[in-house]
């Protein structure tokens, strides 16, 4: 496969962020409470500013990105659907399409944490949801055209207390996210990758550590190499099973999502430290074998 290289920087969505995007990381969690108050009109319009913004992944994937209101139907629906958690008192959903690419999960993942993120600057809690929501009234409202597919919504509100100090009590600093040490690499999945030779990338990379996925499995891995990152993902055998069933009934493949997820956490995270440099998808093997499946390769400029 010929390299394919994408210069993703033309486009700095860290330009739009008035706070440092790891710090927005860090603040950010799993919003299940809200308040039972409407979003500002302010903070709305700017938050479905930034969305309609997006209209590709850093991979070239078209995308579309909505923000809606969201009704008693809504919520119950999703419990019907069987999404991950249980939501109380949404304000409101993000919903987006993705159409057709060899990344096409990932640049959804990718967009639509970075508008998490921007919600997060604007005081807003929100929570991603995973399922099948070909037949919803969200799938109703934005209306995939033929090869779009809608793999996840994220709810959004003004946080609950007892939802953030519940949730800041449970995390207690992030202690459920995997060492650094099964995450990141030297060269091989037998080396591991030090701060000290992270050098520059280290922040960035406790960034994709501190990133959510679905049920916190936390699928990527990545290999350091002649100061490039290669990003991999690493399935479990259940999400190996899921995925294939997935495939099957032709529904999304969340830990692709959830890579797109870090890799938007990774190059937030080097945008807001002036670190430059561009994606590439290529034909990179790690040296003797590896269950690992090869996502895109991150090249410092």
């Amino acid at each position: 496969m010929d390299n394919h290289i994408i210069n993703l920087h033309t486009n700095r969505l860290a330009d739009h962020f008035t706070t440092n995007t790891s710090d927005l990381i860090r603040q950010r969690y799993s919003c299940r409470v809200c308040l039972k108050t409407p979003v500002e009109g302010e903070l709305l319009r700017k938050l479905e500013a930034f969305a309609g913004a997006i209209s590709t992944g850093p991979f070239g994937t078209p995308l579309r990105f909505r923000i809606i209101s969201a009704s008693d139907h809504h919520t119950s629906e999703l419990r019907g659907l069987g999404t991950y958690g249980f939501i109380r008192n949404p304000a409101g959903f993000i919903i987006g399409t993705a159409g057709q690419g060899m990344l096409n999960l990932e640049d959804f993942g990718y967009a639509m944490e970075s508008i998490v993120l921007y919600a997060t600057q604007l005081g807003l809690g929100s929570c991603w949801l995973g399922g099948t929501f070909t037949r919803s009234s969200f799938s109703d409202i934005i209306r995939p055209a033929d090869g779009e597919i809608l793999p996840a919504v994220v709810s959004f509100g003004y946080p609950a207390e007892n939802s953030r100090k519940h949730t800041i009590r449970k995390l207690a600093g992030s202690n459920n996210r995997k060492d650094w040490n099964e995450l990141f690499f030297n060269s091989s999945p037998s080396k591991i990758l030090t701060r000290e030779e992270a050098g520059e990338f280290t922040t960035a990379l406790e960034m994709v550590r501190l990133a959510p996925s679905a049920s916190n499995k936390q699928p990527w891995r990545i290999v350091k190499e002649n100061g490039n990152f290669y990003f991999f993902l690493k399935r479990d055998n259940n999400t190996k099973k899921v995925s294939l069933l997935n495939r099957i009934l032709k529904l999304a493949d969340l830990p692709r999502v959830d890579m797109g997820i870090a890799m938007s956490h990774f190059d937030l995270a080097l945008q807001s430290l002036g670190v430059t440099g561009h994606w590439e998808i290529s034909n990179y093997q790690i040296s003797g074998s590896s269950p690992w499946e090869y996502s895109a390769s991150f090249m410092p400029d």
